[in-house]
């Protein structure tokens, strides 16, 4: 004898169940700024900033330079440099471990990518770093790849291009990541004594040990609207001085405005502006 005394469920509530179930997953995202739903294919083409607040939201790195180089001009570099467990450290997660996750995650060997490619027909040295991986943090690879970069804009006489993105040094890596402060700052002032172009490019959020080295040592330094900027974050900041921080404190505008960083570039208009200041330093 049939017990089920629940109350029967119309057609169009089945019907409506079905076609929820149908829909495809990944369609939409919605903006963590504004909160409004977007459609992915629609973000992706919008380069990953939203059309209604024109928050920038994480990009991937290799479609950051596709976007930006001319057409099939890019060739990377020192694509199989991997981390090694140095200091064999553990804690929940061995660090091996954690960056076979990241690797499975992202696609990527470590939180840089680099190689050169060309701007209107311009070569450039670039290097990007990846937000996606380990939250973009500096250790022994991406401190390495970033000196290669350097390296390679000097012996092909090219400008030196770095995308920043970053939570600061990979602790997991101690002594081996605050090296790499000093490590791509001494590249750097090689490149300066060459009168070879650097142009450092401040995504969100750039902080640590990345915005205390080469993120701030550019010849030009732009960022991307309402990126976080910053050494330490502002609520170890408010800990340690006591004192109520300004507004916009650590955002690309109050930096714009304080003079650490010369101009604010959307997303969409980076090719273009890059395009401009080589051709002007080559006149």
């Amino acid at each position: 004898m049939n017990k089920n005394f629940g109350k029967p469920k119309s057609v169009g509530e089945n019907s409506r169940r079905t076609k929820k179930r149908e829909i495809p997953e990944g369609l939409w995202t919605k903006c963590p700024y504004c909160s409004e739903v977007l459609f992915h294919k629609e973000l992706e083409a919008n380069l990953r900033t939203c059309p209604h607040c024109e928050h920038h939201m994480h990009i991937s790195s290799y479609d950051r330079i596709f976007a930006l180089c001319d057409e099939g001009s890019f060739r990377e570099f020192d694509a199989d440099m991997q981390a090694v467990d140095k200091l064999k450290f553990k804690a929940l997660k061995s660090y091996d471990e954690k960056i076979k996750r990241y690797r499975k995650l992202t696609g990527l060997n470590d939180s840089v990518i680099s190689g050169t490619g060309h701007l209107d027909g311009q070569l450039c040295s670039f290097a990007l770093m990846d937000f996606r991986f380990a939250a973009g943090s500096m250790g022994a690879v991406a401190g390495e790849k970033i000196t290669r970069a350097i390296e390679e804009g000097l012996k092909k006489k090219c400008p030196v291009v770095v995308f920043c993105a970053s939570g600061g040094a990979r602790m997991e890596e101690g002594i081996f990541s605050l090296m790499q402060m000093a490590k791509t700052s001494a590249a750097l002032a090689r490149l300066k004594d060459e009168n070879i172009p650097y142009i450092s490019v401040l995504t969100n959020p750039t902080t640590g040990g990345v915005t205390a080295s080469f993120a701030t040592l550019g010849d030009l330094i732009l960022a991307e609207p309402k990126a976080m900027i910053g050494f330490a974050g502002p609520r170890v900041i408010k800990e340690t001085t006591r004192q109520d921080l300004p507004e916009g404190f650590q955002t690309a505008e109050f930096l714009l405005d304080h003079g650490l960083i010369d101009r604010i570039v959307p997303r969409q208009q980076m090719r273009q502006m890059l395009i401009d200041v080589l051709k002007y330093l080559r006149n």
